[in-house]
């Protein structure tokens, strides 16, 4: 923000304007957010891989038909 209000505030001495500096500053700010808003919502990298040897990498575990649900709430 403060780089391109410099550069408007430079543009406006060497024009003889008055309203570059002001454009410099909100361009300044718009970039600003902008890149910020891109750095923090950039998409995830997905989870490493489970360091057990026995699982497999791409799917949970298959649940055990024979063996009932642990529910406290049906106890």
């Amino acid at each position: 923000m403060g780089l391109y209000g410099f550069l408007g505030w430079l543009a406006d001495r060497w024009l003889g304007t008055s309203f570059l500096v002001a454009l410099g500053i909100v361009a300044g700010a718009t970039l600003g957010l902008y890149l910020t808003f891109s750095r923090f919502n950039r998409e995830r990298p997905p989870a490493p891989p489970s360091s057990d040897p026995q699982l497999p990498i791409d799917h949970a575990p298959e649940p055990d038909p024979a063996r009932p649900h642990d529910d406290p709430a049906q106890n």
